[in-house]
């Protein structure tokens, strides 16, 4: 039996989630819920929450992957909740569970996950529009080695249906 496919969401936190993020990371999460992988988020809220609440909402399996030592941190969607009380270092941890990534917006926190990603030679779809870090790293590379390019998508569904693409065609 094959491992289900994880996909990590990564962008704006609860305190600074713009409206039109909350909802693109919905339809994000809703369209990975429908195509049967695993969820994967920091676990809080913002863009994790609203991501965690669609692919609920579809049916999908969420893992919230959290920065604090407290599994009751973890937004109401999470099936599954790993405490690692590893501050900002979980971002590490995040990155390197997926097996594709998806930014909406974000600040200094998805900039680290997209760097560990990146890294990994991990397949990164920014949803353009969305502000903060997804629109900074849309179509462009993280830095001048050309590892791998961050795809850009224009809309939710668009990201997931490239993300997904890029699954198929890779042997992990």
């Amino acid at each position: 039996m094959a491992r289900r496919k994880q996909v990590l969401v990564i962008g704006f936190g609860k305190d600074h989630c713009p409206e039109n993020a909350r909802r693109a990371a919905y339809r994000v999460g809703e369209e990975i819920g429908k195509r049967g992988a695993v969820l994967l988020t920091g676990g809080l809220g913002g863009v994790m929450e609203a991501a965690s609440q669609g692919a609920k909402d579809a049916g999908g399996f969420v893992i919230g992957i959290l920065p604090q030592d407290d599994k009751a941190s973890a937004n109401p969607f999470c099936d599954a909740v790993i405490a690692t009380g590893l501050g900002f270092a979980r971002d590490f941890v995040t990155a390197y569970s997926a097996d594709a990534i998806v930014v909406v917006g974000g600040g200094a926190g998805t900039m680290i996950e997209i760097a560990a990603g990146y890294q990994k030679k991990i397949p990164i779809v920014a949803v353009k529009g969305t502000g903060g870090a997804a629109d900074q790293v849309a179509d462009t590379y993280v830095d001048d080695r050309k590892i791998e390019k961050v795809l850009e998508a224009s809309t939710p569904e668009k990201a997931v249906s490239k993300a997904f693409r890029l699954l198929n065609l890779q042997k992990r």
